[in-house]
């Protein structure tokens, strides 16, 4: 798997990681039982401190993705298995404050509910059904 951070974006760089670890488990480059570099490692390859991949891996055991093996590092969780109904609902809980935040930010910046809809809709096909890959 290969991560690259932007320094200059505003998206601080441990959500910049977390980010990008969630996309390669949604699109099955990591699969459960897969390994993460360990926070030394990453953070010397991406040229950041260990303190930001940290708090990113830290993240993402917090939101289910990883489980932490002590010495062994992070790995994949099987999070199909592993979700409580509990988690799963403030999962979409999660997701729900996050579309309302990106649908009230399009609306103060003069879009309209048909905009955010059909983006919205663009970027579900995408990660739902990229191009040769079917439905």
């Amino acid at each position: 798997m290969f991560l690259e951070v932007d320094l200059s974006s505003d998206e601080p760089i441990y959500r910049q990681i977390r980010a990008q670890i969630v996309s390669a488990v949604a699109s099955g480059e990591l699969a459960p039982g897969d390994s993460l570099p360990s926070v030394r490692s990453l953070a010397g390859d991406l040229g950041v401190n260990m303190h930001t991949v940290n708090k990113a891996y830290a993240m993402l055991r917090d939101e289910g993705y990883v489980t932490m093996r002590g010495r062994s590092g992070a790995v994949i969780a099987d999070i199909t298995r592993m979700a409580s109904p509990a988690r799963a609902q403030e999962h979409r809980e999660r997701l729900t404050a996050e579309l309302a935040r990106l649908a009230t930010e399009l609306k103060a910046r003069g879009g309209t509910r048909d905009e955010f809809v059909r983006l919205a809709t663009a970027q579900a096909d995408a990660v739902f059904c990229p191009p040769g890959q079917g439905t």
